[in-house]
């Protein structure tokens, strides 16, 4: 039997091969994922683009009033020209080529006032305005300019080509916005939408393998395990292949076009910028060292809280009966306890992550502050040159800061790729010959020659096992509990398979035989039935959709079960809870009978199936069973003698060997293993019929 730990599957944080193979199953769906990058090409265009339209805004026009102005010959200036005091100024920056030579004036601004002056004061000097002779007069350390004060619609006349532009850059920044909305949406939907359909193969994958697996490997894996496996690993693989595959596209497109603006508007500020990079490497290293780890450790104490709560809900029952509530608690407290533990240990790694790209985010925003305010102070960086710096540094800490989340699904989805595939790599125990043989019909002869069989090496259920039925003959097993009567069972059904001898189905070994196609002529009635969620019909039929209603009816009368059907408020649409807990074990079990039927197999095998029934139930099946057997060969695996004395054969088992073979009265007759089983059970009636003094 094969265990999975959650300590063997967390490895790496990152393991290629696995990668490998977890890619192979984007393949299908490249065009959408190729589409989606693409996407996230363009959305990082437009909020690369945000901060660049702000900063040309406020330089190129909010801030742009001091640029100088040339004065043109009225013949040669432009229609759009301003003409004030008798000039036609135009602008530095509105001509598309050198300005012509010619006279400067310039646009100055003091105390939120604005003034006119013929000359040109570089941008930084510190000016003052005086008035004299009611003239105001514009003074900088060495220079003096009379001056015009600019207000109202003169204001206007030199500010409204600025204005238009701004209201222009301020509809293309509502426009990238709304592209930006439209782009992250799509990308989103497209993107999840991938995701589930790649999460939605593997998991049919994972299922449909699960199925082709023998009940040896059930047998040595909890069903809360696999349970996980199928749920809760597929999901972490989704947001391995949306928030970690596609996403890191986007980061990386985000940091490279940041880097390359950032050099393109100052090369010396950009640079200042990047000296925090060094620092951010060390801590993401020391980072990752540690999370790894911290996050081993919850993971495992999460997967013992999982597992301790399933085993409890489903021993619910015991726990009740044997009053072992308190002993459950504190053994669910002190697993919790250590999960508690190892989350706070997690947490403070990542409190301490966390706290630190802050830190060296405030690090690198104070060295542009310090550098780039200084620089636009002096005049030599325009202010919208340090506002975009100030707004990229945020945007370049931004996929830094999702590192951790990134790096958590990402080690989470390594680790849950490993359990999935080590389950998919586990090639199944039963397997169908190369050349499968077919026995049409299937009469029902069936010989176990010279079987052995074991669970566990060597340690040996069943021992040098010989016998025949002959089709339409019942067999009965009988024997002490261990004595390979189930054994038996599961081997001709073959979910196991044996280590030596042979098992014949009308003469053909059933290795030889299709596994679906042997199951499907056998029809096994457990002694602990389970039913499906779903339907009273739905449970008969069983998914058989050529099986109809009426012949469902048919077959509920035949077993005794139509009566009971008929008092539930929906008759056979009544809705099964979970595990047919609403219905009584009599029921269920003429449920199983029902559908055992439903699929007329040509062996019939119960196994132990009237040992947990009331009395009036066991009459019902007791009349059912001749119907149900007639015509068919029989096994039947039974504690209750009186059940099986009118079987053609029947086998004493004990530890593993076959000790008696023969009919009722035989077996007697020879006061052996049998004999002393029915005198256990019987001793009373038995003393009497025989005229033997009970002592």
């Amino acid at each position: 039997m094969q265990y999975f730990h959650e300590e063997e599957t967390l490895g790496k944080a990152y393991d290629a091969r696995i990668m490998k193979r977890l890619l192979k199953y984007a393949r299908p769906y490249t065009f959408m994922i190729i589409f989606a990058i693409f996407m996230l090409l363009l959305i990082t265009g437009t909020e690369l683009a945000r901060p660049y339209i702000v900063k040309m805004a406020i330089d190129n026009h909010i801030n742009a009033f001091d640029t100088p102005f040339v004065a043109l010959d009225p013949e040669e200036a432009p229609p759009d020209s301003i003409e004030f005091q008798g000039l036609h100024l135009y602008r530095e920056d509105w001509f598309t080529e050198e300005p012509p030579p010619g006279d400067r004036y310039q646009m100055v601004r003091e105390a939120n006032r604005y003034y006119f002056i013929e000359g040109f004061i570089p941008p930084g000097t510190r000016i003052e305005v005086i008035v004299e002779n009611q003239i105001p007069i514009v003074t900088t350390d060495e220079q003096r300019f009379a001056a015009i004060r600019l207000e109202g619609d003169n204001l206007s006349m030199f500010r409204e080509r600025d204005i238009n532009a701004v209201i222009k850059l301020g509809l293309i920044f509502l426009a990238i916005i709304t592209a930006g909305f439209v782009l992250n949406y799509a990308q989103v939907y497209l993107l999840n939408l991938t995701g589930q359909k790649i999460v939605y193969d593997i998991r049919q994958q994972l299922f449909e393998h699960m199925q082709k697996l023998s009940l040896a490997f059930f047998d040595g894996n909890p069903v809360g395990r696999l349970v996980t496996r199928v749920t809760n690993d597929t999901q972490t693989l989704n947001e391995m292949y949306t928030a970690v595959l596609v996403n890191l596209f986007r980061d990386l497109f985000m940091l490279l076009g940041i880097i390359i603006v950032m050099l393109q508007l100052n090369l010396r500020l950009a640079l200042i910028s990047f000296a925090v990079l060094p620092l951010i490497l060390v801590v993401t290293a020391i980072f990752r060292i540690k999370a790894r780890e911290a996050y081993r450790q919850v993971r495992v104490k999460l997967a013992r809280i999982n597992a301790t709560f399933a085993e409890n809900i489903s021993g619910m029952r015991i726990i009740q009966i044997f009053k072992q509530e308190n002993r459950k608690f504190e053994e669910f407290d002190y697993t919790n306890e250590d999960h508690y533990k190892a989350s706070m240990r997690e947490l403070r790694v990542f409190a301490i992550f966390r706290p630190s790209m802050e830190l060296l985010y405030a690090l690198g925003l104070s060295l542009i502050l310090w550098f780039g305010g200084g620089d636009v102070l002096r005049g030599a960086i325009e202010f919208g040159v340090l506002y975009a710096f100030v707004n990229y540094m945020e945007q370049f800490f931004r996929p830094i800061n999702d590192l951790t989340e990134k790096y958590n699904i990402l080690q989470s989805a390594m680790a849950s790729a490993e359990r999935i595939f080590l389950i998919m790599d586990r090639e199944p125990d039963i397997k169908d010959a190369e050349n499968p043989k077919l026995v049409r019909p299937v009469k029902g002869r069936i010989e176990f020659k010279n079987v052995w069989f074991a669970y566990e090496e060597e340690e040996w259920v069943l021992r040098d096992i010989n016998f025949k039925i002959e089709p339409g003959h019942t067999v009965a097993l009988v024997g002490a509990t261990g004595a390979g009567k189930s054994s038996i069972i599961n081997l001709l059904s073959r979910f196991y398979d044996i280590q030596k001898g042979q098992i014949l189905l009308d003469g053909v070994d059933i290795k030889e035989m299709p596994k679906d196609y042997l199951r499907s002529n056998i029809g096994l009635v457990l002694q602990d039935v389970f039913l499906f969620s779903g339907t009273i019909e739905d449970n008969i039929r069983l998914n058989n959709k050529e099986i109809d209603h009426n012949r469902i009816k048919d077959i509920a009368r035949y077993v005794n079960a139509h009566t009971f059907i008929e008092k539930l408020p929906n008759q056979y649409n009544e809705e099964v809870m979970e595990r047919g807990s609403t219905l009584s074990a009599g029921q269920r079990q003429l449920l199983a009978f029902a559908r055992a039927l439903a699929f007329d197999p040509a062996v019939l095998v119960l196994d132990e199936a009237t040992a947990n029934i009331d009395t009036e139930t066991e009459l019902l099946i007791q009349d059912a069973l001749p119907r149900l057997m007639a015509g068919r060969t029989s096994i039947v695996v039974a504690h209750r003698l009186s059940t099986i004395q009118k079987a053609d054969q029947i086998i004493v088992l004990h530890k593993g060997k076959i000790r008696e073979m023969g009919n009722h009265q035989e077996l007697l007759a020879k006061q052996g293993l049998y004999y002393n089983l029915y005198l256990l059970q019987y001793k009373e009636d038995f003393t009497e019929s025989h005229g033997i003094a009970s002592e």
